[in-house]
This record gives structure tokens, sequence and C-alpha cells, in this order.
């Protein structure tokens, strides 16, 4: 067991035993503590794992000094309160997303992980798709040329949630994926959404992203829709990209098609208004080859290298910052009825 990165995991609903079984087939780590209040929950996966000692409290975790790590995986409201006790014990601490209900929260954990010398890392999963890396690694190349605009649209029936709205549900995935893949900040968020399941749980919403450029970003979530998609478009002067996730093997789509506008230099403004000539280029499409190990395998690998290695992990507590900063913008944009909100 000796160079080992020994894990706890606090949460053993929904996400939980996805960590646990990563965590347990990592050679990295050592599943040292399965923590959860349902002891039915806890029974399960401590029959699935049982050299790792089973508890309902997790102040236990906080006080072994063999552990080095904490994962947790519980509902948004209680990220804060976990990782701060994890973090205050000198534990490093994966999250899942979104890192905090608020942006100060966020922040003071980002600020108490570097001050300590701790690896903080929110389970961004989309980013460690084989789909997005492999967009990422397009834009990077200059492949697609200059971007124009990201879209996505995430939409299902449900699961509807009682402790958070549609933005804070979905939103994590797409605002984390665009966060990796086009490296800029917006300058101001607009949204606008609806309760019509409950209220004060907006179970719709659009969401736009405002940057310097001509450059710009929009979202639709929403938990009433007769049919699941989850779509996003990437444009750029050169070239062109679909990621569609539902697709089980042509997850990602590169269209070699624009449009390129050109005018004469010799003529007036006024006339170049009219004679401005738009031409469009349709070419071939190419469907690249992905990888398609599990996201979560890389996450939970990501997470021990960080660790070991003793540097930022690639969904570090600086992204969960700035992720939790647009969820907290598009909230507070809905509740003043759209009005942009300034980063």
């Amino acid at each position: 067991m000796s160079g080992k990165v020994k894990v706890g995991v606090i949460g053993c609903g929904y996400w939980g035993p996805n960590l646990l079984r990563n965590l347990a087939d990592n050679e990295a780590a050592e599943l040292r503590w399965i923590c959860d209040l349902d002891t039915g929950r806890l029974a399960a996966m401590g029959r699935r794992y049982p050299s790792a000692e089973q508890t309902a409290d997790c102040k236990l975790l906080f006080a072994d000094p063999s552990l080095a790590a904490v994962v947790i995986a519980t509902p948004v409201w209680t990220h804060f309160g976990f990782a701060k006790a994890a973090l205050q014990a000198g534990k490093h601490v994966l999250v899942e997303k979104p890192l905090t209900a608020n942006v100060a929260e966020a922040e003071e954990l980002a600020e108490l992980a570097a001050r300590n010398g701790l690896t903080l890392m929110v389970d961004h999963t989309f980013v460690y798709t084989g789909a997005v890396r492999k967009i990422k690694e397009m834009v990077s190349s200059g492949e697609l040329g200059d971007l124009l605009y990201f879209d996505a649209t995430r939409i299902n029936l449900g699961l509807f949630q009682n402790d958070i709205n549609v933005v804070w549900d979905l939103a994590p995935h797409d605002f984390s994926i665009m966060d990796f893949v086009i490296d800029r900040q917006p300058e101001a968020v607009s949204a606008t959404g609806s309760c019509h399941i409950k209220k004060g749980i907006e179970n719709i919403a659009y969401v736009m992203l405002h940057f310097p450029d001509e450059f710009i970003a929009h979202f639709h979530f929403n938990w009433l829709s007769p049919v699941k998609i989850r779509h996003t478009l990437i444009a750029g002067s050169r070239k062109m990209v679909v990621y569609d996730d539902i697709e089980p093997t042509e997850k990602v789509r590169v269209y070699d098609s624009g449009v390129t506008a050109t005018q004469k230099e010799d003529e007036t403004e006024r006339e170049a208004a009219y004679r401005t000539l738009v031409s469009y280029r349709t070419g071939d499409v190419w469907v690249p080859k992905l990888d398609t190990t599990e996201a979560l395998r890389y996450v939970c690998a990501e997470f021990l290298a960080a660790i070991t290695e003793k540097r930022s992990a690639l969904t570090d507590g600086n992204a969960g910052v700035r992720v939790v900063r647009l969820l907290d913008a598009a909230q507070r944009s809905i509740s003043q009825g759209g009005s942009p909100i300034r980063l």
C-alpha cells in the first residue's frame, strides 16, 4: 500500500458510487473511508468495498492523519462546509460540481487551498471526455480559425430538483466546457428564466455571455422538454464543430464550412454597404476518432496526479470559482428581469 494516496469519499448517493468505483480501480489510490448519513447506502458500499472503513461521521475522516485526500459528492449547499473542514485538516479535496453555492464560498476555498499548499479540484466531468478534449485540441491549434460563437442546448424532461434551479443543475456542465475550450473570460452575463412547477425554482432558462469582442455565447437549459438534447455548436472563421453528446458513436463532427464577406476597396462607404459580397463555403464533414475512456477515470487520475506531482489540477479551484461566478451572475440577472450583470 506504500506510495498510494489514501482517499475518503463523503456521499454515496447519485454520483458517489461512480467516484468510489473509479478510485477503487485506480492503482495510485487506496480507498480508506466511505462516509454517508444513509446507513443503507453506506452498508451497500461497504459490502462492495470491504477494505474501506464506513462511517456516518465525516469528522473521523478529517481526524485520520493517514488520510491524504477527501472526495465530496453531496448536495451543493453542503460543499463549502465539508471542503473547508477537509482543507483545514490538511486534506486535498475533490468536489462534485458546482464547487459551492455562492461566489464568496468558492473564493474562500480556493484561497484556503492555495495558502495551505493543497490541491482543490472540481469534478467538471465533461472537460475530461474524449469529445471535449478533441475540441479543445482543435481550438488551440487554430484549426477552427477565429472563434465566432458558442451555442449550447441542454434540455430534458426532469429531473426536477428541490434545492437548486435548472441553471445551477445543468449549466455547470456547459459553462465548464466553454471555460476550458475557449480560454477567454466574459465581461457580462444576462439571463431569463421561468418557474412553471415550483415557485422560486426556475425550470427553464436562457443565458447569454457577453465578451469584449464580437464573440458571443448562448445557453438553453430546460427540465420541461419532451426530448433530451445535449448539443453544442462552436463556430470558427475557418471551420465549425457540432458536439452531440447523445450521439453514441459520432459525437463530434467538424464542418469545413463558413462565410466570407468582401467588398471593393474603391467603393465609397455608402456604396460598399450595398455591394458587400457574401460567399458561402461548404466543404467536407469530418468525424474525428475520440478517446472513449470513461471521463471519471481521468478525473480521478488527474486528482491523484495533481497531489503526487504537487501541481494545480486541470479543473482546479480557480476553474471552479469561474464557473460559480457565471452561475451567480446568471441567477442575479434572472432575478433582475434579464438585466446584464457585469463580471
